[in-house]
């Protein structure tokens, strides 16, 4: 790796610049940890563990079931679950046939759910077997190419005691109804060998997982992540996150087989998925199966509760999800002493949230950066407390470079300290958007020779090379660390029989101004009528939550350009100056 600035001042000494990176798919990763140490648990879900080696077992299971469906090398397989411990081997067993797997957020709609379906090609589906999730995946698949439902009920990963009580209650969850063609993952486990069939793999070019986002225009499309991509992420990540036992003690990697990894981030999205339900098994972890990290009364009760009892000691969240636990009203009731380090992602990390929840905790908090494209970590402050640099994204990590570009052409590269694009590029950026060659192109350009992402968000580098975001990704609205896109938005809203013209913008928290949510604009059509809380009350039929907006006023008209487009910035700038935070 080429000296850069940010090699110059504060990179970790123990820190390697560069890496080497293994030639082999990404569930290798899961079957040498099974062989080195197939003991050691691997998932934790309700005080039940599951081995490494009992992984790999059922990822083995659900490769030999899909291979018989005739699901192989090319094929989509789309997973619509919350994190439960059915989640690894679903996922490394899709892997195992050669497929790609498809993560989908859980809050989708059937309608949301199923243009996933349809783009991404998927020929079988995995859902949990719920009341709510089991019926959307159904309507989801009707009119796609999916031929088999795979449903996925926790009874089995349950105490005993608490399955047979939960099943006589009716408090274990249940779909009131199973449509013909329907594969029970038990049966799946009672019923198939552990033999996945043998694929031949090439990690650099095979796709192991298309992720939806809305990039920077708010259109959904596939990022194509390989093999390599998030191999070579773990690995990068699993360099840079470097600890002291004591302040006289060399930083030095997590140890392999000690830690207890918190899977409080959704595992549909890059964040979730590599930092912690994939980067756990690089290093023989453990990980405790969080599917919602806001249930108990009051919420967040159960996943403090999880962390004491487990002694949770890696933790990669959201802002939202730290302020909520450092105000959570007893958590010096539950020991949360066993925390070590916790990354930050998503959203802006206030500098006094982080010093709020290392008082709490004692564990050191970092604010990173990256994106779905990228597998996802680019950028990372160091994990240790007298080199981070609170208020930016840190530098970027190993074999990664970055250049902030011109707005213009995002083809020069700009003197340091000058705002522009962030561009990067290293073994952990994708290699394009799923069927889409021409929003691939708009997003990749040659700097000096070399090929880089185009980010999307505006910042520059400070004078010890550390990476400060200025500016947000255009019009896009971070609600809780989740990336609502006001023309998906709006287009949802314009299939209201009362709306005529419909904008979207995302408004900060007055306590909180880091979170946003979303705020809708609406003309209604003449001789129509509606109110705000109806429209309100509609969308939560027709949008996942972080999605629908919080508060819509009714307008008579929206600023346009000159070409009839919207001008959100005119509504937002309106919108901050009546509530006093312009």
């Amino acid at each position: 790796m080429e000296e850069r600035l940010w090699h110059k001042h504060k990179w970790p000494a123990t820190v390697k610049k560069s890496l080497d990176y293994p030639d082999e798919p990404l569930f290798a990763m899961l079957d040498r940890t099974a062989d080195e140490q197939g003991d050691a648990t691997y998932t934790i879900y309700s005080g039940i563990h599951h081995s490494y080696r009992e992984v790999r077992e059922s990822a083995d299971k659900i490769a030999n079931f899909l291979a018989s469906k005739g699901i192989g090398k090319g094929d989509k397989v789309a997973v619509f679950m919350p994190n439960l411990p059915h989640y690894p081997p679903v996922f490394f067993g899709i892997l195992k046939t050669g497929a790609t797997a498809v993560t989908c957020n859980p809050q989708y709609t059937s309608g949301e759910l199923q243009f996933q379906l349809k783009d991404s090609e998927a020929v079988a589906l995995v859902c949990m077997d719920h009341q709510k999730f089991t019926p959307i995946a159904y309507e989801a698949a009707k009119g796609t190419g999916v031929k088999t439902v795979i449903v996925c009920g926790v009874k089995a990963f349950l105490p005993k005691v608490k399955a047979v009580l939960g099943g006589l209650l009716g408090k274990i969850p249940k779909s009131p109804s199973y449509e013909e063609g329907t594969v029970f993952y038990d049966d799946i486990m009672a019923n198939y060998e552990p033999k996945p069939p043998d694929v031949s793999m090439n990690p650099s070019e095979d796709l192991a997982l298309i992720l939806y986002t809305g990039g920077t225009t708010g259109t959904p499309k596939g990022a194509m992540l390989t093999h390599s991509n998030i191999y070579a992420n773990v690995i990068q990540i699993d360099e840079w996150l470097q600890l002291k036992a004591d302040e006289d003690s060399p930083p030095e990697k997590l140890a392999r087989g000690a830690e207890v990894y918190i899977g409080a981030l959704p595992w549909y999205h890059s964040y979730g998925l590599t930092l912690t339900m994939i980067a756990s098994v690089y290093i023989g972890a453990a990980v405790i199966c969080i599917p919602d990290p806001r249930a108990g009364k009051p919420p967040l009760t159960d996943m403090l509760s999880d962390i004491a009892a487990n002694k949770g000691t890696i933790l990669h969240c959201v802002p939202a999800l730290y302020a909520g636990i450092v105000n959570h009203p007893n958590v010096t009731g539950f020991d949360l002493s066993s925390i070590k380090a916790c990354g930050s992602g998503a959203a802006p990390l206030p500098p006094e949230l982080a010093k709020n929840f290392e008082a709490v905790t004692g564990g050191t908090l970092f604010e990173g950066y990256g994106l779905s494209e990228t597998s996802p970590m680019t950028h990372a402050n160091p994990s240790l407390r007298a080199t981070r640099k609170f208020g930016s994204i840190g530098v970027p990590i190993p074999d990664t470079d970055s250049v902030i570009v011109d707005l213009e052409s995002g083809t020069t590269e700009l003197p340091q300290g000058e705002d522009g694009e962030i561009a990067v590029r290293g073994p952990q950026v994708m290699s394009g958007y799923w069927n889409k060659p021409e929003e691939t192109e708009n997003v990749f350009r040659t700097v000096n020779g070399q090929r880089y992402f185009l980010t999307g968000d505006i910042g520059h580098m400070d004078e010890e090379g550390f990476f400060v975001v200025s500016d947000r990704k255009k019009d896009m609205v971070n609600v809780g660390g989740f990336k609502a896109y006001p023309r998906e938005i709006e287009d949802i809203l314009f299939e209201h029989p009362a709306i005529a013209m419909a904008a979207a913008i995302g408004v900060p928290r007055e306590n909180d101004p880091g979170n946003e949510f979303v705020k809708a604009f609406i003309v209604l059509k003449e001789g129509k009528s509606a109110t705000p809380e109806e429209i309100i009350e509609w969308c939560k039929e027709k949008m996942a939550g972080y999605k629908r907006p919080r508060e819509v006023d009714i307008v008579d008209s929206l600023p346009l350009s000159a070409v009839g487009k919207v001008l959100r910035r005119e509504l937002r700038k309106a919108e901050l100056e009546k509530r006093g935070m312009a």
